[in-house]
């Protein structure tokens, strides 16, 4: 087993007053060349932008980019001709492809959108551009990994150019869950989003990650109340 461990008080940090932005890996003015990429997982970053505020319009190509909604409306526009909002309980996939401009906002006017966005690197370069979202609140299973996101259009969740398998958990305290890898050659990357879990012998709070390479399965423990983020991504 191969593990690395981002802290959430080593992640690194823009505030823009509008946005509030943590960056797990390099991305924008923050840059650590260790901390460049977990396979082919390029970015996990967590965000929280102000009432009315958001992202203008800027382009994307080659990249699977995911946004995962914490609370509040997040508003999406694209080049495409997507419009639409998603929320807790939802999840969006955009593939960037061979080109896309998007814009996305807070929807709110008396609160903070608060989300995930994920960067995975394609398998497949220059694809036509795709957007897809979907409701995941049915998929919840209690105290077990469910899945959010496969390499395939028929699976459970959205899908990506990717050999990649996103799932969520939430786990009550005193519980755990068995994640089996799929793949070869492929890791994990864990990430807390509330609550505090024991995994590979690591103890991980809020906003702490870990990824976990040479396994074929994990164990993962919930000492307190947790939501949890895993990804298995390719080397």
């Amino acid at each position: 087993m191969k593990k690395v461990i981002h802290r959430n008080e080593t992640r690194g940090h823009a505030d823009h007053g509008w946005l509030n932005s943590y960056h797990t890996f390099s991305f924008a003015n923050y840059y650590n060349p260790e901390r460049v990429q977990f396979g082919a997982l390029r970015v996990l970053n967590d965000d929280a932008v102000q009432p009315g505020m958001g992202f203008g319009k800027h382009p994307h190509d080659n990249m699977e980019i995911i946004s995962i909604p914490l609370s509040g409306d997040l508003e999406h526009r694209d080049s495409m001709g997507n419009e639409g909002v998603i929320k807790e309980g939802d999840v969006q996939v955009m593939s960037a492809g061979k080109g896309i401009f998007h814009s996305e906002k807070n929807r709110n006017t008396d609160k903070e959108v608060k989300f995930l966005q994920v960067w995975v690197l394609p398998n497949k370069q220059d694809v036509e551009p795709r957007y897809d979202q979907t409701s995941i609140r049915e998929l919840s299973i209690p105290n077990q990994f469910y899945q959010i996101l496969s390499p395939n259009k028929e699976d459970q969740g959205v899908w990506i150019y990717q050999d990649a398998w996103f799932s969520l958990a939430e786990l009550e305290s005193g519980n755990s869950a068995v994640y089996e890898l799929k793949g070869n050659n492929h890791g994990v990357y864990l990430f807390v989003i509330e609550g505090q879990v024991e995994v590979a012998d690591e103890v991980l709070s809020r906003r702490d990650g870990i990824g976990i390479s040479e396994i074929e399965s994990i164990n993962v423990e919930a000492s307190e109340n947790c939501r949890l983020l895993l990804m298995e991504i390719p080397f």
